[in-house]
């Protein structure tokens, strides 16, 4: 198995893959690990992420069969999966590749169809190299980003996924997936597979979740689909980390 998995929760609860959106890790999901342990959590690092593998290809074809070896590798046959961000795009193409392996399908907000002249703008100032000259000037640079983010969160992810690397202080990833994952957002938006109870739970302070797209799935899923939007930021499970876990909860089951 290639990707590094963060496991949490009850090893003989029902199984939950847990996938983080750009620049993110596993252990962000640790809010959501603590509110329902009953789950059994895997929690990837997706590939140029954290601990997994930096090396290419990073195109969605290549995250979903990543995904399908975590699986195999965890004896896992089939599992609810929740995905956030560029996370629910590769797990909504998750779905739809091998229907089979997915129980239940919690995106929360999805990043698919993006505009592409907004993934350009995302891209160029992707490519730029991201450092810091102390943990704190990293800190306050997530906590400026993360506006609604409790303090301690933004602490967590300093610990975790800050490192010391070739003179200066970076995130633990590669720039140059995250280039890679913006123009994958900005291909055609796919929707879940009919049949497939699926939960989406758009942030209201964002603009990623587009009623196009909620019409097609609405339009393929019809009662298998559940939309429930959240007065938060795209971080909405970081900032309303409760409210998020109330919705999972039910819809899992």
């Amino acid at each position: 198995m290639s990707l590094y998995v963060h496991h949490a929760g009850d090893p003989a609860g029902p199984p939950v893959l847990a996938v983080h959106g750009v620049t993110g890790h596993g252990l962000r999901w640790r809010p959501l690990f603590a509110a329902l342990p009953r789950l059994r959590w895997i929690a990837v690092d997706v590939r140029g992420h954290g601990r997994s593998p930096w090396a290419p290809p990073w195109n969605l074809e290549r995250h979903v069969a990543d995904l399908v070896e975590v699986l195999d590798a965890e004896g896992v046959g089939r599992a609810a999966v929740v995905g956030h961000s560029f996370g629910g795009a590769v797990a909504t193409h998750l779905a739809r590749t091998a229907p089979d392996r997915v129980g239940r399908l919690a995106l929360l907000d999805p990043a698919l169809g993006l505009d592409p002249q907004d993934m350009l703008h995302a891209a160029e100032d992707t490519r730029a190299d991201v450092t810091f000259p102390t943990r704190d000037a990293a800190r306050a640079a997530k906590a400026g980003s993360w506006a609604g983010v409790p303090g301690a969160l933004v602490d967590a992810e300093v610990d975790e996924h800050l490192e010391q690397r070739d003179g200066a202080w970076r995130w633990r990833l590669s720039q140059a997936s995250l280039v890679a994952a913006w123009a994958e957002m900005a291909r055609p938006a796919v929707v879940p597979p009919a049949g497939l109870p699926t939960l989406v739970v758009p942030a209201g302070r964002a603009d990623y979740v587009s009623d196009d797209w909620l019409a097609a799935c609405r339009a393929a899923l019809g009662a298998d689909l559940t939309v429930v939007p959240v007065d938060a930021g795209h971080m909405l499970y970081l900032e309303r980390p409760a409210e998020v876990a109330a919705l999972l909860r039910e819809f899992l089951g």
